[in-house]
């Protein structure tokens, strides 16, 4: 009797019940476990764009901020906004923005950035590659941006004098140049307060060309070939996108061309002389990172460009019928043969 009793007793203890109860025991502990994890932050920034998709230094700073850790539908999430060139578009996009409760606001014009600054005084906002900050009455200063603000100035006032040394060095016959600008960006009003120094100087004639829209070019190719400019310097806007359309037109006219709007000397414009919008994606993102991490933009100083790309076409060159000055060349970050 007592070793049947042994037997009943050790039938009764079924494995499989105590691999379930040991499975339902470790759930639990894994779930308190995670219960008392913090939730991953998902931040959540608002990017406003006065141009269209894709935008080369909005890539850049989504490149600088996934260097920086940032994954988007992981920790980030991006909200995006493009006026397609139409100016009057901007405040009520930056309204929208806005509204939307963002950590942070990035946009990278001067008029992205009066847009932003009317819309909030309390949402941080980032501008990237943009003209002078200080000039332009978006930061109180440089070192003391002040307010709700900073980010990173181009400068491109200062640039746009070297440009045309630049152009008149690779073109000795230069005698006047054509100066491409967007009429609704307040920025280049100030511009021949620079420019006709440095023209006078290099013994340069300047022609202001304005155009508004993407529709405007033809009108303003006209205008260029009606004053007979031997050279055109097309001013960093987004307005300039189609830098196919301009490169072409300056070379059948055979006009000596230069810009920093990105990639203009791989589509065929003779020379390209700027900042580093990668670099400048990185500096932008680095000043993200900070204000997520609780920095106050008015503590940031604004970034000034340290990294430049000098290119030049040296097949444009060819077709138009110029020879670059070896000097010139030895100079160039990268040369397009």
């Amino acid at each position: 009797m007592k070793k049947a009793a042994n037997n009943i007793g050790r039938k009764a203890i079924n494995p499989k019940i105590v691999i379930s109860l040991l499975a339902t025991v470790l759930l639990i502990t894994v779930s308190f476990v995670q219960a008392q994890q913090p939730a991953k932050k998902m931040y959540r920034i608002a990017i406003l764009s006065p141009a269209t998709r894709p935008r080369p230094v909005i890539e850049a700073l989504r490149q600088g901020l996934r260097d920086l850790g940032y994954i988007e539908e992981q920790n980030v999430r991006f909200e995006d906004r493009y006026a397609e060139f139409k100016a009057e578009r901007l405040p009520q996009l930056a309204s929208e923005l806005v509204k939307l409760k963002p950590d942070v606001i990035f946009t990278h014009s001067v008029n992205g950035a009066k847009a932003t600054k009317e819309a909030t005084t309390t949402i941080p906002i980032v501008v990237g590659a943009s003209g002078d900050l200080v000039q332009d009455g978006i930061v109180a200063s440089l070192a003391r941006p002040g307010a709700n603000i900073t980010g990173v100035t181009l400068l491109s006032s200062e640039l746009e004098g070297k440009r045309l040394e630049l152009l008149k060095e690779a073109s000795r016959k230069l005698s006047r140049v054509a100066v491409l600008v967007n009429s609704n960006n307040p920025a280049w009003e100030r511009y021949p307060q620079v420019l006709e120094p440095a023209a006078r100087a290099l013994g340069l004639r300047l022609q202001r060309v304005e155009v508004s829209n993407p529709a405007d070019f033809e009108r303003a190719f006209s205008a260029i070939r009606q004053n007979d400019a031997d050279g055109i310097l097309v001013v960093s806007d987004p307005i300039f996108t189609d830098k196919i359309r301009i490169a072409e037109f300056a070379v059948k006219h055979r006009l000596s061309s230069i810009s920093e709007v990105p990639r203009f000397a791989e589509a065929g414009g003779l020379i390209q002389y700027g900042l580093s919008i990668p670099d400048m994606g990185g500096r932008a993102a680095a000043l993200v990172d900070k204000i997520l991490k609780g920095a106050k933009p008015a503590d940031l100083p604004v970034q000034r460009p340290t990294k430049f790309e000098f290119l030049i076409n040296l097949k444009t060159a060819q077709q138009i019928g110029l020879t670059i000055p070896p000097e010139m060349l030895a100079r160039a970050d990268k040369v397009i043969r």
